[in-house]
């Protein structure tokens, strides 16, 4: 896909059967001199017949439509035409669905605990960064894991990293952000149960890392749930940064525990991959793994680089199978990673830089 030029204005097509949601996105939109609403369809059928008409770079969508559902669209839509779609969307689990289908992000519509204008601000930012984003048009895999993993991992893995001491003392922090809730699960479905402790920053709205974390936990071999303070680390375990809170890692004594606080944002998210990843710089003692993911912005790659700089292993994904290469771009361009690896292959050399360790 090209990518458009800063000169250029991003054609955006809204897609929403409410016309209150409809006036309110293309109102928002229009405001931006970067954006120019060129349509609007009332379902996803209505969608697909104007857009080669109106040729948008950018399609904004609900999930929940009579007719066709945006999922349902994405899935027949996308192989064949791999055109950035954002989500806009009511707290729904079938976002995540729709994410495995090949959307690029999503925004929760506005609600108590977010204002119209807070929505807007969002969606915008999102429409913009989607316009140069790369699209997944792989067949989603997700659906096809509707139960949770043996105990020895998925197909493809080690059946386990085994039982030495070496692996016990093994802290792994992941963060990511746009495309990373799928580019993700990619990469933990690929890692056996006895996984060292992982910790991942996924920024997400309130209200959706604890459905992502049970997703994860539906679908993986470790047990994979939402942080809490005080949760301590061990092996087989995966814990999700809670939204719209900063998890750390703490030591206390010869054990790690997260915290769980609200704290100012960090390199403008909370929760931050930053945070995270400089927690573990300055308190981890122990064998050190550091991952960076698809994301907009730069988010985790200082904190990536003050990890490398205290000993820890760090791994970047790559351009090309980054939905965005803006996180690990900017870790891999200030010396941050160590490693490269497209979103297939992040598991594998995590699991053989383990294997050396033992």
């Amino acid at each position: 896909m090209a990518i458009l030029g800063q000169d250029k204005k991003i054609r955006v097509l809204v897609v929403d059967d409410s016309m209150v949601a409809r006036s309110m996105i293309i109102n928002g939109l229009s405001a931006h001199p970067r954006i120019d609403v060129v349509g609007y369809a009332i379902n996803s059928i209505d969608a697909k017949n104007k857009i080669n008409a109106l040729k948008p770079d950018v399609i904004t969508m609900d999930v929940e439509m009579p007719g066709m559902s945006g999922i349902d669209f994405l899935k027949q839509y996308l192989p064949t035409n791999p055109l950035p779609v954002i989500l806009v969307s009511s707290l729904n689990l079938k976002v995540f669905d729709a994410l495995d289908a090949g959307a690029v992000d999503f925004v929760h519509k506005p609600d108590g605990q977010q204002g119209v204008d807070g929505f807007v601000t969002s969606l915008t930012q999102k429409v913009i960064m989607a316009a140069s984003a790369r699209v997944r048009t792989h067949s989603p895999s997700a659906a096809a894991a509707a139960a949770k993993p043996a105990a020895s991992g998925p197909a493809g893995a080690p059946s386990v990293l085994g039982a030495g001491m070496a692996l016990d003392r093994v802290v792994i922090g992941l963060g990511a952000s746009t495309g990373g809730t799928e580019a993700t699960l990619t990469v933990m479905k690929q890692l056996p149960a006895d996984i060292p402790p992982m910790v991942i920053v996924q920024h997400m709205p309130p209200g959706f890392t604890k459905m992502y974390a049970e997703r994860l936990n539906r679908l993986c071999a470790m047990e994979v749930r939402e942080a809490q303070s005080g949760d301590e680390l061990h092996r087989g375990l995966a814990l999700v940064a809670p939204a719209d809170l900063q998890c750390r890692v703490v030591r206390i004594g010869m054990k790690y525990t997260i915290s769980c606080s609200k704290g100012e944002k960090v390199s403008g998210h909370r929760p931050s991959v930053d945070a995270l990843f400089h927690s573990m710089a300055e308190t981890v003692t122990c064998k050190m793994v550091g991952i960076i993911m698809t994301g907009m912005g730069q988010d985790g790659a200082h904190g990536l680089l003050a990890m490398r700089k205290k000993g820890a292993y760090t791994i970047g994904q790559d351009k090309e199978s980054s939905v965005v290469y803006g996180m690990p771009g900017v870790a891999n361009n200030i010396g941050a990673v160590m490693i490269q690896a497209s979103c297939d292959n992040v598991a594998g050399v995590l699991l053989r830089h383990l294997k050396s360790l033992t």
